[in-house]
């Protein structure tokens, strides 16, 4: 039997109601999320279609220099990240993505966001807890080696620019830890991550988005592009938890898609050039700089 689900959205000829627009859009997502843990009983394929879910709804809302896809994320040293569920990269300046029997494989440099997709928050792979299990996979992506040099801007050369941040997360459908505690457990969790493998902010799509402020800043001395990878690095090993807030339940689609948009506009812009000389010194190739 099929289920028509409709939003009473309230607007007339010159206004129109966005909290009703916005909560219509979390109801139509809630819903497609449960039916999918409802009716696909095999792990991997109820695993696979809540990928699909999300990686559809981020295709539809994010601008259209953004890509989104499941992949391995790999570096010109030839190293390889573990396989992500969800990553956002740049399709407008990074100049090869790898396809090989449906399996794609990008550049470090073209990532913007990785995030990992489970049907709870709580929950664990092996004896490591879900939140852990995401971490080391953004970690794995935040540890390949990245590149970057010099472009042409409006006719003009810019210099190397420093490693844009990677931002991490994970999404989740429900939240079966208790609701009791000020979300102690989450937070736990979240603390003890460190280094690379922190996570930057996520969505329990039935319960409310997060967010995790961090204490730190890149060190600005470290400013030509040979101290650029110790840059990142530095930056991801001294920096420390300060708050994690959470939204309200019924707006935590919104608020994660506001500030992802946020990071992504206001805090990374646009990735660095890719060397593809490096890339090309793998096959003892190169390219013509001067052309």
């Amino acid at each position: 039997m099929r289920r028509t689900i409709i939003y009473n959205i309230s607007f007339n000829m010159n206004r129109i109601d966005l909290k009703s627009l916005f909560r219509g859009l979390q109801e139509q997502m809630k819903y497609s999320l449960a039916i999918n843990r409802e009716f696909i009983q095999h792990p991997g394929s109820k695993g696979d279609s809540l990928e699909n879910t999300w990686i559809e709804w981020l295709r539809n809302y994010l601008p259209s220099r953004y890509s989104v896809d499941k992949a391995f994320v790999i570096d010109s040293d030839g190293q390889l990240s573990e396989q992500i569920d969800i990553i956002i990269y740049d399709c407008w300046f990074t100049p090869f993505v790898f396809s090989q029997n449906g399996i794609k494989y990008i550049p470090a440099e073209g990532v913007y966001a990785v995030f990992e997709v489970k049907p709870d928050i709580k929950g664990s792979v092996g004896k490591m807890s879900y939140i852990k299990y995401a971490s080391q996979k953004i970690e794995s992506v935040r540890k390949l080696k990245r590149t970057s040099t010099s472009m042409i801007n409006s006719g003009n050369t810019v210099p190397a620019r420093p490693l844009t941040k990677i931002i991490g997360g994970i999404l989740c459908s429900t939240n079966s830890y208790t609701h009791q505690d000020d979300n102690k457990t989450i937070k736990g969790h979240l603390s003890d991550l460190t280094g690379f493998s922190g996570i930057d902010f996520g969505c329990i799509i039935d319960y409310g988005s997060f967010v995790v402020d961090y204490i730190g800043e890149e060190d600005t001395n470290l400013s030509t592009p040979e101290q650029f990878e110790e840059r990142i690095k530095s930056y991801y090993s001294e920096r420390k938890v300060d708050t994690i807030s959470f939204s309200q339940p019924e707006n935590s689609l919104i608020t994660f898609f506001m500030q992802l948009s946020r990071y992504l506009q206001q805090a990374i812009g646009t990735v660095p050039a890719i060397d593809m000389n490096i890339y090309l010194s793998s096959i003892n190739e190169k390219i013509d700089p001067t052309l």
